[in-house]
């Protein structure tokens, strides 16, 4: 079954984690920070120990990066669904949504179809819920987080008849070093983040759920050796890359500096 799909592609071999240094440093036009939703923890202890036992809020983001006539679109959030169809509230992760992905795209004048990619860090609901409004566009995402997510007896994120590129590591998304997605895998098996630069703002890394918050970032620093050792191996990575390139570090979900950084966009 799982050959039969016409909707996947052939394997991309990837790039090597030594090539990412080797890479031009071509730059991205513009990165816009869009609005894709809330978390509500009931308990925050799964983001930070500290937090065991007590409510947390996260926000929710996804990034359209413009390179020349082409945009690539990073994460699609929580479904669109949820504005008109709040979830429930009594679970022990609410997502919700004030504004749905497509009308900021269209704000922005960018159609579904005009995308030349998408890609996710991983295929939980608050980073895949979208990618069905974009049936035409080639989805970016690691071998391994496919076959965790399509393995039969789950229910699979999106459309089985997606295209999708599975990469098997690194790839240098526009082939001049502007945009690299990074194998990060721990959170889930096939996560991964994304390195891409800017000629103002400079490097980022877009952590993904690698990192979700600052704490997990300043905990990892003060103390790698006592991290989560499921985790630690994909934030030792963007700590890595963020270190090479001197390049900010994003987190998922953060309140406070997805706050600031919806603020401060578009990023050039």
């Amino acid at each position: 079954m799982m050959k039969a799909w016409a909707g996947v592609l052939m394997l991309a071999t990837g790039v090597a984690w030594a090539s990412v240094g080797q890479a031009q440093s071509g730059t991205i036009d513009r990165l816009h920070v869009l609005d894709c939703g809330a978390l509500h923890l009931q308990d925050g202890g799964r983001v930070s120990p500290s937090a065991k036992g007590k409510p947390m809020d996260l926000l929710n983001s996804c990034y359209l990066i413009q390179s020349g006539q082409e945009y690539f679109l990073w994460e699609t959030g929580a479904s669109d669904a949820l504005v008109t169809t709040p979830a429930p509230t009594d679970t022990a992760l609410v997502l919700t949504r004030s504004r749905t992905l497509e009308s900021q795209l269209a704000a922005l004048g960018v159609k579904p179809a005009g995308l030349r990619y998408v890609a996710i860090s991983h295929t939980h609901g608050d980073h895949a819920g979208n990618v069905d409004l974009f049936p035409s566009v080639t989805v970016l995402m690691q071998k391994a987080e496919y076959d965790a997510a399509f393995a039969e007896g789950r229910n699979p994120p999106f459309s089985p008849k997606q295209p999708v590129k599975q990469l098997a590591g690194d790839l240098d998304v526009f082939g001049n070093g502007s945009v690299t997605i990074l194998s990060t895998p721990g959170h889930t098996a096939g996560h991964q983040s994304l390195l891409v630069h800017l000629p103002k703002t400079g490097w980022v890394v877009l952590a993904g759920d690698a990192l979700q918050a600052q704490e997990q970032w300043d905990r990892y620093r003060a103390a790698p050796a006592n991290y989560d050792e499921r985790l630690a191996p994909a934030v030792k990575r963007v700590a890595e890359v963020a270190a090479k390139y001197n390049a900010q570090v994003w987190f998922s979900h953060d309140m406070a500096q997805n706050k600031t950084l919806r603020a401060g966009q578009p990023y050039e």
